[in-house]
């Protein structure tokens, strides 16, 4: 039985289930699964499509590195990226400083893809690989009119929570 998680958007209701993908990214999961509940603020891709995605603090021991890698995601992949120092730098991507991204040595970003023909890559540093851990396996099509919801209403007052299933 895999191990499951919820997939949170507490402000629009939305409660999805997903499946941690163990045996493609053992370390990626053990990492993520034992510091749940993990989240933030959302955000929307402006590049990558139908993405959205949270940032929190690095929370394993070491950095993973690249584990069960893509560059184009499919709906309902969870996708974990490592982001060090000046990647994500506020005045170019649109970060407030309080946001914890701009001048941080690393971060986290948690995302969440609810569409098709999506494409990692940074117009600043190439190809963005990311390590997908995680399917949702129940309520995508709630994810996806949520995110489309975000997309055109705004993310303000909004977050992306990641949390052991109960």
């Amino acid at each position: 039985m895999p191990r499951e998680i919820e997939v949170v958007l507490p402000t629009r209701g939305v409660v999805a289930i997903a499946h941690l993908l163990d045996d493609d990214a053992p370390r990626t999961c053990a990492a993520v699964w034992d510091a749940l509940p993990l989240g933030g603020d959302i955000f929307h891709a402006k590049y990558a499509r139908n993405e959205l995605y949270t940032f929190v603090p690095p929370f394993a021991p070491a950095a993973i590195g690249l584990e069960n890698p893509t560059i184009t995601p499919i709906p309902g992949d969870l996708v974990y990226f490592e982001f060090g120092a000046g990647m994500l730098p506020a005045g170019s991507y649109g970060y407030a400083d309080d946001e914890g991204v701009a001048g941080a040595d690393s971060v986290i970003d948690l995302a969440l893809f609810y569409g098709r023909n999506n494409l990692l890559v940074n117009g600043d540093v190439g190809w963005v690989p990311g390590n997908v851990f995680g399917t949702v396996v129940e309520g995508l099509d709630e994810l996806a009119a949520a995110g489309n919801d975000v997309w055109r209403r705004g993310a303000v007052g909004e977050s992306l929570q990641f949390r052991r299933r109960s």
